[in-house]
C-alpha cells in the first residue's frame, strides 16, 4: 500500500511528548518541531523521545535549531532510526519531485494567498505566521480533498497476515494544502456559525462568494444569536446558493438539542454540506464527543464513486479534518420493486460517521479538541477496544452499539459494582452442552442480565425525562456516594412515585468492554449492582491494554412498558390460519373493525375506541381530546380528523394489521429461579402474574412451529427476584432446548414476544413442531482486522460501508416468496396433498435463508434465493401490480377484498360552522393580533413542509410551539403562568380567525385552531357543556383505551 510523503504527514506523537515539545518552545523560544524531527521521535518511541527532551529542556546552552538539536540526539544514541528517516526524506525532498496542484485549484493565485509546500530540510528556520498562510478553498467546496491522510500504524493493529509488523511502502507524493484568509477568519466562528455559511454557500467555492471583506464582516456577528445569524446569513448567502427547503430555522438554538451536521457526496467525489438540523435524540458517539466532532456523511447515488480521496484523507469542514469513523444503514427492507426514487433513497439512507481527528489550521490557530493528537484506532478504543473483534463485518456491527439512540443513566460507573455471571446452556440428557451449526453454544439465557432495585429505578426516572436537554434535566446526586444510602433514597420519596422497571433493555460501556441486552430487576442484589453474562458481552476487554481514556457510560434503549394496541400481521394470520383458526376467525374481526369505522360520524364510543387505536398520531390524539370534551361528531374538524382515520384504519386492515383483544407485545428474558419447565412460561401483566394456557410468537417468525401453545404459570419465586415489577414473559432455562430459541433464535437483547390468551385462538389453535435448521448458508472467508494494517483496515471498512449502500433483495425475495407459498398452500384442498409437501419444503429452505439473511450483516454469510424457491407470481393482496399477480381466494385474500370492497357512504359536511360555546364576546385587539400571526403562521409552515428530509418534521413542530409559546408563554397551558382569562380570549380569537380562513379554504385549514389552542378550547368546551352538577374529568389515554376495550 502506499503512503504519503514523510515530507507532509502529520506525526502523531504520545500526549505526555507532545506537552514537553510544546514547553521546550515557549520556554526556549524555538519554532514548531519540524516533521523529520517528530519522525524521529516517534521512531525510537515514547519512553526514549522523553529522554531526549528533557535533555534537551535541561539544557543550559542556547539552541539555534530545535531540529536540529532533536536530529543530533538521536542520530548519537538511535543512529539506525535517524539514518532511515533522513533517507526517507531525502528521497522525496521537493527539489526531486514536481508538485502540482488538485485540478479544482484555480489557476491564478490569489494576491492574499501562497501555498504551504513541504518542508526542505536544508531551507532555513521560519515561523508561520498569518502573512506567509494561504489557501484555496477547494478542499470545503464540493470537489476532491487535495491531501492524502497519513494513517499512522499502531503496535496492536498494523500486522500482516503472518503476525509480523507491516512495513512501510515507497512514499508518494501529497499535494500541497492552501488554506484562505477568507477561511482563517472564518474559523474563528463559533462552529455552528461556521458549518451554516459554509452550507448556505451551496456547491459554491467559499473564495468565490466569500471576499476577506465580507469574512471579517461575518466574524464580527460571531456574538449575534443563533437566530438572528441564520437571517444574516440566509439573507446574504443562502437565497442564492441554497434550496429553501432545507433552511435551518430554529427558535429554540440554544435549547440543548442535538445539533446534526451532515455532508452529501456526489458520485464524482465532490461534496457539499447540509445544516445544522436539531434533534431530539442523543447516542453515545455524540454525547462522548460533542455534537460538533461528528460529520454525517450521505453517498447520494448509486454507481462507483470517486471515494478514494475521501477516505483517505477525510473531509474538511473549514480547518477541520474529518475522517471515517463508524457507518449505520438506516434504510427499511428493501422492496425489489420499489420506484427508482425509492431505490436512490435507500441507498443515501445508509450513513457514515465521520468524526473530527485533527486539523490543517497553522500553528497558533487550531484549538484543542476531545480526540487531539489520537488515531482513528485510538479514538474507536476509548469507546471499545474493538480491535479484539475476529472479523471485518462484525467489527462494524459491534462498533456501531455506539449509535443508538438511548438516554444516558447518569451516573458514575465507576461506583457501579460490575459482576460477571454464568450463562446457562443448553444440555442433553447427558449433561453435555449443544451446540450451534457454527459451533457455538445455544443458551437459555442470551442476552439478559440483572440489575439491582435503586438502579432500575433511576432508569425509570432517567427514561421517563425529557428525550432531549442537556444533563440538568436528570437528578444529581453525588456519583461517589455510598449505594446503600442512595438506595435508602431512592425507597423513600421516589419509590413512593417511581417502581422499578421489569427489565432494562441497554448498552454498557466500561473499561473497553461493550456490553448489550437487558437487565432484569433483581431485588437479591445489593445496592448499585449490575450482573452481565458473557452473551451479552459484545466486545472483550484488551487486558494488553492501559485503560487510561474511556468514554463510559450506561445508555438506556427501553424500558418494559405497558403494552400498547395490538395488530396481528399477514405472517402471523397466515400461521394461525395453517394452525386451525377458521377464516370466519378474522374476517369477523375485519367486519367488527370495519363497524367501528364506520360509526365514527354517529357513535361516540365507536369514534373514541378508533382515535384511541390511533392516539399517537395527531389526528387520533385531538379526537379523544375533542370528542371527551364534549365536541359533538359533526363538529367541522373533527370530521375530518374522524374521516382521517376511518381512512387510515382500512388502510392497515388492508395489510394485515387487524387488532385483537386479550393479546400482548411483551419484552421477553430467562427464569431467574429455574422453575420454568420447556412448555411453560410467566406472564406478568398490569394486575401481576397470569395463569393459563397462552399462544407466543415472535417476529419476524415463518416456520409452520413458530407460534407455539404453553402454559402461563404462577411463580411465588420470582417475587423475591422482581417484587411488584411489570409486563414481561419468562422463559425456561431447563433441559436441551428453548420455547424462545425456536422462535427465530429469538434471544433476551431487547426481543419482543407476542402473547395471547384470546380464547377463540386458544380453541382453534393446534402446534405444529418447532423450527430446527435444515440448511445454513456456507460460512464466507473471515477477514480478520488484526491481519491489516492501520491504513488497510480503513480501507476495507469503508469499502464494507459502499457495499452496504447495495440494497439486498434476498431476504425480501425470500419473505415474499414464502408468503406466496404460505397463501396457495392455504387454498389447497386434501386432494392435493403432494403439491402440498412440495410447497412446504420450499417454505422450510426460505425460512432457513431468511434467518440467514436477517443476521448477514453480522455473520458475513453471502445468502442468496435459489431461482427454483422464488415465486413467479403473487396474490393480489400482496400489490406488486396486475402483471405480477393472480386473485388469491386465502383469508389474507378476503380480507383484502372485504376492506376494498366497502365503499365510504359517508360524506363529510363540506359546510363550515362554529360551536355556540365560542359565540362570546372577546377584545377586538386579540383577533387582530391573532389574525396578523395566522398569517405569518401560514407562510412559516409552507417553508418548514417544504424542507428536506432531515428537517421537514422537526421544521413543521417548530412552527407549532413558537405559536403556542406565543398563546402560553410556556410548552402547553398546564405549564403557563399566564392569565387563564387571556388566554381563554385569546384563544377563542384564534377559534374565529381560523374558521373565518377555512370558510373560504378548506376545512383543512380549521388545524391551526386546534394545533396551538387545543388545551384552551377544549377546557373551555367542557366548562361551557358541563351539566349543573358536572366537573371535567381528565383521563389517560391508556385508561381510556382500556374501558374502551
Amino acid at each position: 500500500m502506499g503512503s504519503s510523503s514523510p515530507y507532509n504527514q502529520d506525526i502523531r506523537l504520545p500526549k505526555k511528548v507532545e506537552m514537553t515539545i510544546q514547553t521546550i518552545c515557549l520556554e526556549k523560544s524555538q519554532p514548531p518541531l519540524k516533521n523529520y524531527a517528530r519522525k524521529m521521535l516517534a521512531e525510537i518511541g515514547e519512553q526514549a523521545s522523553m529522554e531526549v527532551l528533557t535533555e534537551i529542556l535541561s539544557s543550559n546552552q542556547p539552541i539555534k535549531s530545535f531540529s536540529g538539536f532533536v536530529s543530533f540526539m538521536v542520530k548519537k544514541d538511535y543512529p539506525v532510526q535517524a539514518t532511515a528517516v533522513l533517507a526517507a526524506y531525502d528521497s522525496c525532498s521537493p527539489q526531486s519531485h514536481k508538485m502540482w496542484s488538485p485540478s479544482s485549484t484555480s489557476p491564478h493565485t490569489r494576491s492574499n494567498s501562497i501555498a504551504l509546500d513541504g518542508e526542505n530540510l536544508e531551507s532555513p528556520l521560519s515561523r508561520l505566521s498569518m502573512n506567509s498562510i494561504t489557501s484555496n478553498l477547494h478542499s470545503t467546496s464540493p470537489q476532491s480533498v487535495g491531501c492524502r491522510l497519513s494513517f499512522e500504524d499502531e503496535t496492536q493493529e498494523n500486522r500482516s497476515p503472518n503476525g509480523a509488523a507491516s512495513q512501510p511502502s515507497a512514499p508518494e507524493v501529497k499535494e500541497p494544502i492552501t488554506i484562505t484568509q477568507q477561511l482563517i477568519t472564518l474559523n474563528k466562528l463559533e462552529y455552528r456559525k461556521l458549518f451554516l455559511v459554509m452550507s448556505y454557500i451551496g456547491r459554491e467555492k467559499l473564495d468565490d462568494v466569500v471576499t476577506v471583506e465580507d469574512a471579517e464582516e461575518i466574524y464580527r456577528m460571531n456574538e449575534f444569536p443563533m437566530q438572528a445569524f441564520e437571517t444574516k446569513i440566509w439573507n446574504k448567502y443562502g437565497q442564492r446558493f441554497y434550496d429553501e427547503s432545507d433552511r435551518s430555522q430554529y427558535l429554540d438554538w440554544d435549547s440543548g438539542k442535538t445539533h446534526v451536521y451532515y455532508c452529501h457526496v456526489y458520485q464524482d467525489g465532490s461534496y457539499y454540506f447540509k445544516g445544522p438540523y436539531l434533534n431530539s435524540m442523543k447516542t453515545h458517539l455524540q454525547r462522548s464527543l460533542g455534537d460538533d466532532n461528528i460529520l454525517i456523511v450521505k453517498f447520494l447515488e448509486d454507481g462507483a464513486y470517486g471515494t478514494g480521496n475521501i477516505a483517505q484523507e477525510g473531509i474538511l469542514v473549514g480547518l477541520r479534518r474529518y475522517r471515517f469513523f463508524v457507518f449505520k444503514d438506516d434504510r427499511k427492507k428493501v422492496n425489489k420493486n420499489q420506484t427508482d426514487k425509492e431505490k436512490k433513497t435507500a441507498y443515501s439512507n445508509v450513513r457514515c460517521f465521520f468524526v473530527r481527528v485533527d486539523s490543517v489550521s497553522p500553528y497558533g490557530y487550531d484549538e484543542n479538541y476531545i480526540l487531539s493528537g489520537k488515531t482513528i484506532g485510538e479514538a474507536r478504543r476509548m469507546f471499545m477496544h474493538i480491535h479484539t473483534i475476529s472479523s471485518i463485518e462484525k467489527y462494524m456491527a459491534r462498533l456501531s452499539l455506539i449509535l443508538s439512540k438511548s438516554i444516558k443513566l447518569e451516573i458514575n460507573l465507576a461506583a457501579v459494582i460490575i459482576e460477571k455471571i454464568k450463562d446457562i446452556p443448553f444440555q442433553d440428557e447427558g449433561g453435555f452442552v449443544i451446540h450451534d451449526e457454527d459451533g457455538k453454544p445455544i443458551l437459555h439465557t442470551d442476552g439478559t442480565g440483572y440489575i439491582s432495585e435503586d438502579l432500575a429505578i433511576r432508569c425509570q426516572i432517567c427514561f421517563s425525562a425529557p428525550k432531549y436537554g442537556t444533563d440538568d434535566r436528570f437528578e444529581k446526586n453525588d456519583h461517589f456516594a455510598d449505594f446503600a444510602d442512595i438506595a435508602r433514597q431512592v425507597r423513600g420519596a421516589e419509590s413512593r412515585n417511581k417502581e422499578a422497571p421489569l427489565l432494562v433493555q441497554c448498552r454498557i460501556f466500561h473499561e473497553g468492554y461493550a456490553v448489550k441486552g437487558t437487565l432484569l430487576v433483581n431485588r437479591k442484589l445489593e445496592p448499585g449492582t449490575i450482573q452481565i453474562r458473557p452473551s451479552m458481552i459484545k466486545v472483550e476487554r484488551d487486558h494488553n491494554i492501559k485503560v487510561e481514556e474511556a468514554f463510559n457510560s450506561l445508555e438506556i434503549v427501553n424500558i418494559s412498558h405497558k403494552p400498547g394496541r395490538n395488530c396481528l400481521s399477514k405472517y402471523l394470520i397466515a400461521l394461525l390460519s395453517y394452525g386451525g383458526v377458521p377464516q370466519e376467525f378474522f374476517l369477523n374481526l375485519v367486519a367488527n373493525t370495519l363497524e367501528d369505522a364506520r360509526n365514527v360520524y354517529t357513535n361516540r364510543r365507536a369514534a373514541l375506541r378508533v382515535a384511541s387505536n390511533h392516539a399517537g398520531l395527531d389526528y387520533g390524539f385531538l379526537a379523544q381530546r375533542m370528542i371527551c370534551s364534549g365536541v359533538p361528531l359533526d363538529e367541522p374538524y373533527l370530521q375530518l380528523c374522524l374521516s382521517n382515520l376511518e381512512n387510515g384504519e382500512k388502510t392497515k386492515l388492508k395489510t394485515g394489521k387487524i387488532p385483537l383483544d386479550e393479546s400482548f407485545y411483551l419484552m421477553g428474558t430467562a427464569d431467574p429461579t429455574g422453575v420454568l419447565n420447556n412448555d411453560e412460561v410467566c406472564v406478568i401483566l398490569g394486575n401481576g402474574q397470569i395463569s393459563g394456557k397462552v399462544l407466543v410468537y415472535r417476529n419476524p417468525g415463518m416456520h409452520f412451529g413458530d407460534v407455539h401453545v404453553m402454559e402461563a404459570v404462577y411463580v411465588k419465586e420470582l417475587e423475591e427476584f422482581v417484587g411488584n415489577a411489570k409486563y414481561g414473559v419468562f422463559f425456561s432455562t431447563k433441559g436441551a432446548t428453548s420455547a424462545a430459541y425456536e422462535m427465530a433464535t429469538g434471544d433476551f437483547d431487547g426481543d419482543m414476544y407476542w402473547v395471547s390468551r384470546n380464547p377463540e385462538l386458544l380453541k382453534y389453535f393446534k402446534a405444529s413442531k418447532p423450527w430446527k435448521r435444515v440448511l445454513s448458508a456456507p460460512d464466507s472467508k473471515k477477514r480478520n482486522p488484526k491481519e491489516f494494517s492501520d491504513l488497510e483496515l480503513e480501507n476495507e471498512l469503508f469499502q464494507l460501508c459502499l457495499e452496504a449502500r447495495t440494497p439486498s433483495f434476498n431476504m425480501a425475495t425470500a419473505a415474499d416468496s414464502w408468503l406466496t407459498f404460505m397463501d396457495r398452500l392455504l387454498t389447497l384442498g386434501d386432494d392435493r396433498t403432494a403439491e402440498k409437501k412440495s410447497l412446504m419444503k420450499k417454505m422450510i429452505r426460505l425460512v432457513d435463508i431468511y434467518y440467514d439473511a436477517l443476521d448477514a450483516p453480522k455473520s458475513g454469510k453471502k445468502v442468496k434465493v435459489p431461482e427454483e424457491l422464488r415465486a413467479e407470481m403473487y396474490p393480489h393482496h400482496m400489490e406488486k401490480g396486475s402483471e405480477l399477480s393472480y386473485h388469491s381466494s386465502s383469508v389474507l385474500g378476503q380480507i383484502y377484498d372485504r376492506v376494498d370492497a366497502l365503499k365510504n357512504d359517508f360524506v363529510p359536511r363540506k359546510e363550515i360552522w362554529k360551536l355556540p360555546c365560542f359565540d362570546v364576546p372577546i377584545p377586538e385587539i386579540y383577533v387582530k393580533m391573532w389574525k396578523s400571526r395566522y398569517e405569518s403562521y401560514r407562510r412559516e409552515m409552507t417553508k418548514a413542509l417544504k424542507s428536506g428530509d432531515e428537517s421537514r418534521n422537526d421544521a413543521a413542530d417548530e412552527v407549532i410551539k413558537k405559536y403556542k409559546q406565543l398563546l402560553y408563554e410556556a410548552g402547553d397551558m398546564e405549564e403557563s403562568a399566564k392569565s387563564s382569562e387571556v388566554i381563554y380570549d385569546e384563544a377563542i380569537a384564534i377559534y374565529h380567525v381560523t374558521y373565518d380562513y377555512a370558510m373560504e379554504h378548506g376545512v383543512e385549514k380549521c388545524n391551526f385552531a386546534w394545533r396551538i389552542a387545543a388545551s384552551a378550547l377544549c377546557n373551555l368546551c367542557a366548562w361551557k357543556l358541563a351539566g349543573p352538577k358536572e366537573k371535567p374529568l381528565p383521563i389517560l389515554p391508556s385508561l381510556l383505551r382500556e374501558l374502551l376495550t
